[in-house]
């Protein structure tokens, strides 16, 4: 079901909404940069058959949300989401973010603490001008976007499918609907390079670090772990926002990529099932 709820500004942001049968609580879903809220679909699949509502939206400039001139920071976004929950009248939410969406739900988490019900990062929420190391500009020619100079949507499709041989064919439409395809059959992003841009600046300079004591729901980190070189460098980064946290748990996903709800949805609906139970015991145990 597709639902649209206007923030601030007249934005309209499209949310992919799987309704429930009862479970409490629900889902609200945010994807990392460049992606949209499709990304989400076999995980929400899964989470909707435990009986729970899911809403995936797509952030400003994603998906099929509006792309405005401006408001391409965590500031904005977080307040977006709030403008989310309360259009979509979401009671106390489980909101879930990867990668970028991770740290706007982090500060989302804190600014906000009374609107949700747990907090997942996954594999997200702890990037920090200290952890990545060097400079803004070593950063952005590494990470920064560029733009698809005419490149077939059909020779992207094929690359997914070569470096992801573990996505379903779902999941790899699902990383398509990031993109718009010209009636010549080449794509082009939906999120324009100069906005993809400024929330990658905004990320460098504002890092989530401030927000993480201020976040008093449970909360369930879930890094991916590609391989044994990467252990040094993760666990250490992860330890330290576990620390900073003050209901935090950990669960690793070793030999994983960045996107793990694409590679492993059942395993991470799992998680998220069981981080809704803690939710639910919190609450009670609140009450």
């Amino acid at each position: 079901m597709d639902l649209s709820v206007t923030v601030a500004g007249g934005v309209a942001l499209h949310v992919r909404h799987l309704p429930g049968t009862g479970a409490e609580p629900p889902f609200l879903l945010v994807h990392g940069l460049n992606a949209s809220a499709r990304i989400w679909d076999e995980v929400s699949a899964r989470l909707n058959a435990a009986g729970h509502a899911t809403f995936a939206v797509d952030m400003r400039g994603h998906g099929g949300s509006d792309v405005p001139e401006r408001g391409y920071d965590q500031a904005t976004a977080a307040a977006d989401l709030v403008a989310v929950r309360a259009g979509l009248g979401l009671r106390a939410p489980v909101v879930v973010g990867h990668s970028w969406g991770a740290s706007v739900s982090v500060r989302f988490a804190g600014e906000h603490p009374d609107l949700l019900s747990a907090l997942a990062m996954v594999d997200g929420g702890w990037i920090t001008p200290a952890v990545v190391g060097g400079s803004w500009e070593e950063f952005s020619a590494r990470w920064g976007p560029r733009e698809l100079d005419g490149v077939p949507a059909e020779s992207i499709r094929g690359s997914l499918g070569i470096l992801h041989p573990d996505w379903s064919p779902t999941t790899v439409e699902a990383a398509m609907a990031a993109l718009r395809v010209l009636p010549d059959g080449t794509a082009v992003r939906r999120l324009p390079v100069a906005c993809h841009g400024a929330l990658l600046r905004d990320l460098w300079d504002d890092p989530p670090t401030p927000w993480y004591a201020s976040v008093s729901v449970p909360v369930l980190l879930m890094p991916a772990i590609p391989d044994e070189r990467r252990i040094a460098v993760v666990r250490p980064c992860v330890a330290a926002v576990a620390a900073a946290v003050p209901h935090a748990t950990v669960s690793e996903y070793l030999d994983s990529e960045h996107d793990l709800h694409a590679q492993h949805p059942g395993r991470v609906a799992a998680d998220l099932l069981g981080l809704a139970r803690t939710a639910r015991r919190s609450v009670r145990g609140t009450a």
